[in-house]
């Protein structure tokens, strides 16, 4: 969402379930005011983390709430428009429904000739897909997440 890899928004509907996964409370960790608001180390495997919600913040106060809506719509829109290409030709197929901006496809027939297609594609350089296997269907995953991304 317009901020690098090392930034994300985390939305709970339990955090507690987070928080006893995660709690570490060493004796030197311990303070007066615990328990009095929500103490975010406890929320993550590393104890320390760099200060990343300022990035997140920024973009939200830049573009806003409506032109952020229209940043994701678009990323949706070109979604789908890629999985009605994959539709309309009969080498390939959809593995799943289409969710935000992640489209599971492949080519009918083998395994094989999905990873030498996938091959091919990372090969190039100019997009990089990732793969996934389901109940022994293996698949590439085609998500649109990048700013520079395009119809064409």
């Amino acid at each position: 969402m317009l901020v690098n890899f090392d930034c994300s928004a985390m939305w709970l509907k339990e955090p507690r379930w987070v928080v006893d996964a995660f709690n570490v409370d060493p004796l030197y960790l311990k303070h007066e005011q615990q328990g009095s608001a929500p103490d975010y180390r406890h929320w993550q495997i590393p104890l320390g983390r760099r200060f990343r919600s300022l990035k997140l913040w920024l973009v939200m106060r830049l573009y806003g709430v409506e032109n952020l809506q229209k940043y994701i719509r678009g990323h949706i829109a070109q979604a789908h428009l890629f999985e009605k290409l994959c539709a309309a030709d009969e080498r390939f197929e959809i593995v799943e429904e289409v969710i935000m901006g992640l489209v599971c496809f492949r080519l009918k027939g083998s395994n094989e000739i999905n990873e030498e297609l996938l091959k091919r594609i990372n090969g190039r350089g100019k997009i990089h897909l990732v793969p996934s296997k389901i109940d022994d269907v293996y698949f590439l995953r085609f998500a649109v997440c990048s700013r520079f991304s395009n119809d064409d």
